[in-house]
């Protein structure tokens, strides 16, 4: 397919509520294929439409980037549970390049979501895939992870941590 330019932070789209995306038709498969490739040419998890640029309710991922199977296409998802338990960590994004933050997220949800074959599918992911999924849901309701963390810095900072041996 093609990528696509990825918005950044200061461009007010990634502010606003994105709206219903709708049945699936032959042009919504393309933009989300397209958002697979921009996901994976930016070495990133995850990407939602208002990150390229397209206000509609819906986001790709890939939390295990090495599982071509892995891929997650999420249309006009519901976030219907959040586990009580929560934890903290590291996010980044790609609209908020070379940057990272401290985050605290449940540690397990469930999604109901179309698919891209126009099914609609439940959904239970924990660990680092609920946090994939949590973030790029945030994008659909204008939310970057910053609005939620702490400690955000140079994600150079935590290469030069876990280079030195101090990864925490």
């Amino acid at each position: 397919m093609a990528t696509r330019k990825v918005v950044t932070e200061g461009d007010e789209v990634l502010r606003k509520h994105a709206k219903s995306a709708g049945p699936v038709t032959t042009h919504l498969k393309e933009i989300l294929l397209d958002m697979v490739d921009t996901m994976r040419e930016e070495n990133g998890v995850g990407l939602a439409a208002p990150q390229v640029g397209i206000m509609r309710r819906m986001f790709v991922a890939q939390p295990d980037p090495g599982d071509d199977a892995g891929v997650y296409y999420m249309i006009d998802p519901v976030i219907t549970w959040y586990s009580e338990e929560k934890e903290w960590g590291v996010e980044g994004c790609l609209s908020v390049p070379d940057m990272v933050g401290d985050v605290e997220r449940p540690v397990a949800v469930k999604i109901e979501a179309t698919d891209l074959e126009g099914v609609r599918q439940q959904y239970e992911f924990e660990g680092f895939e609920a946090r994939v999924m949590q973030h790029e849901y945030d994008h659909l309701d204008g939310i970057l992870y910053t609005d939620k963390a702490r400690n955000v810095r140079p994600a150079y900072e935590d290469d030069e941590e876990e280079e030195n041996g101090r990864e925490e």
